[in-house]
């Protein structure tokens, strides 16, 4: 199983779970996508977008269940990063866990075991 992660606050997800759909981040909506990222990149994401932001969560999903709506593209350093080409069901996740930031502020990055 290829697991694809979101990092968000948890405020958004918990609003996104009552409709039961994502419609992505205002960054999202902008480009169209929903950005996502794999195992291997989500610690550079957190480094990169969300140092000093509390109240984060990691969100989990299947890449496999996700379907063809989820895209590998290129990105930064020419890496392939999961893209999500549409509202995103709630439903789909396998689940959620609290970031907390480290002593220089970045959110950590503790996965789970599917």
């Amino acid at each position: 199983m290829t697991i694809v992660y979101k990092i968000l606050p948890q405020k958004d997800w918990h609003a996104a779970c009552q409709k039961g759909i994502y419609s992505g981040s205002k960054d999202d909506q902008r480009d169209g996508f929903i950005h996502l990222s794999s195992d291997e990149q989500v610690e550079e994401t957190a480094k990169r977008f969300f140092k000093n932001q509390k109240g984060l969560l990691l969100v989990a999903f299947d890449a496999e269940t996700l379907g063809s709506k989820l895209c590998f593209e290129p990105s930064r350093n020419s890496e392939l990063f999961p893209h999500y080409y549409s509202d995103l069901p709630t439903h789909l996740a396998l689940w959620e866990k609290e970031m907390l930031l480290g002593d220089d502020l970045i959110p950590r990055v503790t996965k789970e075991e599917t």
